[in-house]
């Protein structure tokens, strides 16, 4: 590939800009366009071709033209997430215009198709492409202004108010935080994170705005606070006019960029101007651009595609920049409560193109006393405090065949019940999935706890019974039979299905279940221990109990009793040392895995992943499920893409021997 044929999607007023940017491309040329309207692409075109730029009816079409290589989307905001997701699964590189998602869930998914197929992608913040930009980083990075301190970013003006145009209309998720605040955050992400070349993800955000009559912020203002010494003000309007403007604090001065936004958005020379002010005395340079704005950013994508790059480099967007970036508008809206379409049960939507075609199937079985089959990964629920991330994530489970859900009641102070609640019922799903609610933790493991408990979880949820009901905690104060007894007038009621109980010891587990059958009760039937190829060495939490030793795998081998793990896949212990050394302080596996035992362990799981072409963590999660007794992992993924890395142990089944030997034993 010598140049990079675009195509458009969406011929108008963006789209305008970035086919002149191509005209003016060394690298790209505009050589298709889609449009609902035959009239409007057949004009477009002609605009901006000689005769040789194809029209194409529907976006399929274009998606699927053999002699495109890359796609701009230019529609509103609410499609660029579903036309991304279509262009990056028919293999094409994409430039979307920002926001490309409603809010960071649908931005990761995005960047995780475009890794998944090995393409090119790009969030169209055309500003950071001119040369006042790098001049800009250059200047701080120089140290002439000092040790950074402060951002100050501004992008706001007043358009007249229409309750149908895409800047109010909440249909059309308008406002002033996803239309120009991403240029806001961005600028100050960009200066915070100057010196190691990020764009710096703020520790800290606190917001405020005015939500307009149609539903949209109208103005909003934030305050941002890094882990660098920086603090950020970011501000954006579609109804005041804040101007446009970037203020660069350091300890010895500071830079201002009075254009920052749409420098020589016409054709012909930028008049752009960086006034640096250091020791009481002001300076400034002028920027000359020989290109217009648009060029810069079409340029730049199809010198990175042509490069076989997957994504622009700093200072430009790149794709974990603009999860960070989504990330920050996410908490920004939050804090003046506009939640966009697709984060409210009546707007809720579904993304189609999120997991790859080609992936291994999850597999199900049936379990006595369970409605529905119950799938061998168990979703665990305690991520997701919006709808919005949480529909995206849970869709993707059932779509990869799952069908089991867990949650619990101290999850997130109950809001993350009410949230799969919301999705539960916005999808009409309680009658096909399964979800295992979970109660009496610690400190309210108490019989009478777990009724009440359990009413308050099941109305979060919007059902009416569950369908498996597991105790959170023991309390070895108060005897077995009492919570026996507890779960049996649950069941009578016809609250509870199937029950066991979590980091319970086998002790008292026989316990219960010699009480129950001595009592003609239903007994526990699932035990909700950690059991992973790596064995606990210390508690995760307090009061956790490990099932891999060999006394609990002799007893759970002997009595064939179900087992759910938490933690299955170790907290990232079998991940390669580069994932596990950006996993947070907090919750890195060494903490509580670290042994030249499991060190072993995981040396064979590498051995055996090369045997199979898959990795180490799918080794890991494949031994859970390979148990001779009934055994289902439960996983967190906090999103599609960790979905999809841990089905390929589906892809393939351990032995016995290899079972045994992965684990030390024999």
């Amino acid at each position: 590939m010598s140049i990079v044929n675009w195509g458009i999607i969406g011929p108008g007023s963006i789209a305008r800009n970035f086919a002149k940017g191509l005209a003016e491309s060394e690298s790209g040329r505009l050589a298709a366009v889609a449009s609902r309207s035959a009239e409007r692409g057949k004009a477009f075109a002609e605009e901006f071709g000689d005769g040789d730029v194809v029209v194409h009816g529907s976006y399929a079409d274009l998606c699927a033209d053999p002699k495109i290589d890359a796609i701009h989307i230019a529609t509103p905001h609410p499609f660029h997430a579903q036309q991304a997701l279509d262009v990056i699964r028919a293999g094409k590189h994409v430039s979307v215009e920002k926001p490309a998602g409603l809010n960071a869930a649908e931005v990761t998914a995005l960047v995780e198709a475009a890794e998944q197929e090995g393409v090119f992608f790009m969030e169209a913040y055309m500003y950071l492409h001119h040369p006042q930009i790098a001049r800009a980083v250059e200047i701080v990075k120089s140290g002439e202004l000092g040790a950074l301190r402060h951002v100050r970013a501004t992008f706001g003006f007043a358009a007249g108010f229409n309750p149908e145009s895409r800047l109010y209309s909440h249909d059309l998720a308008g406002g002033g935080i996803l239309d120009v605040g991403g240029y806001s955050v961005s600028a100050a992400r960009l200066f915070a994170g100057s010196a190691a070349g990020v764009m710096a993800d703020p520790v800290e955000i606190k917001g405020v705005g005015r939500i307009g009559k149609s539903g949209v912020d109208e103005v909003a203002r934030a305050l941002l606070s890094f882990d660098t010494g920086v603090s950020a003000e970011v501000a954006c309007a579609v109804a005041e006019d804040l101007g446009q403007r970037i203020e660069v604090t350091g300890e010895k001065g500071t830079m201002v960029l009075s254009n920052p936004w749409v420098p020589g958005r016409e054709e012909g020379p930028s008049d752009t101007v960086i006034e640096i002010t250091t020791n009481g005395e002001t300076r400034t340079e002028e920027i000359a651009a020989e290109k217009m704005l648009f060029a810069y950013e079409a340029e730049a994508a199809s010198r990175a595609i042509l490069a076989g790059d997957k994504g622009c480099a700093y200072p430009a967007m790149t794709p974990k920049g603009s999860i960070g970036n989504a990330t920050v508008l996410d908490a920004w809206r939050a804090e003046l409560g506009y939640r966009v379409i697709g984060e409210t049960p009546a707007t809720i939507r579904r993304l189609s193109g999120v997991l790859p075609a080609d992936r291994a199937a999850m597999k199900t079985r049936v379990v006595e006393g369970v409605a529905n089959p119950v799938s061998d990964l168990v979703l665990g629920c305690d991520n997701r405090n919006t709808l919005g991330e949480g529909a995206i994530m849970w869709d993707a489970f059932v779509e990869a065949g799952g069908t089991t859900f867990d949650t619990g009641f101290v999850y997130g102070g109950g809001r993350h019940e009410a949230v799969l609640g919301e999705w539960i019922g916005a999808r009409g799903a309680a009658d096909d999935i399964n979800v295992i609610v979970k109660g009496a933790h610690t400190p309210y493991c108490f019989p009478q706890a777990i009724g009440a408990q359990l009413d308050i979880s099941l109305e979060r949820l919007g059902l009416d019974r569950a369908a498996i009901y597991i105790m959170h905690r023991d309390n070895p104060d108060v005897p077995v039979g009492e919570f026996v007894d507890a779960i049996a007038r649950l069941r009578e009621a016809g609250r509870i299905g199937m029950w066991g109980g979590s980091n319970w010891s086998v002790a008292r587990f026989e316990e219960a279940v010699e009480y129950a059958e001595k009592n003609g009760l239903e007994p526990p039937r699932i035990l909700n221990n950690n059991l992973s190829l790596a064995v606990m060495e210390k508690p995760v939490w307090d009061g956790c109990i490990t099932s891999n030793t060999p006394e609990t795998l002799s007893w759970l081998r002997r009595t064939n009793t179900m087992h759910m793990s938490w933690s299955s896949q170790a907290r990232g212990f079998f991940l390669d040392a580069a994932l596990r050394g950006r996993l947070s302080a907090d919750t890195a596996p060494d903490l509580c895995f670290g042994s030249a035992a499991n060190d072993e362990r995981r040396k064979r799981a590498g051995q055996l992943a090369k045997t199979y072409g898959v990795s180490r963590h799918n080794i890991a999660t494949a031994w859970v499920l390979a148990q001779s007794f009934p055994s289902l992992a439960l996983i967190g993924p906090r999103s599609p893409g960790e979905l999809v890395s841990t089905l390929p142990a589906f892809s393939f089944e351990l032995s016995a021997e290899e079972v045994a030997w992965l684990n030390l034993e024999g």
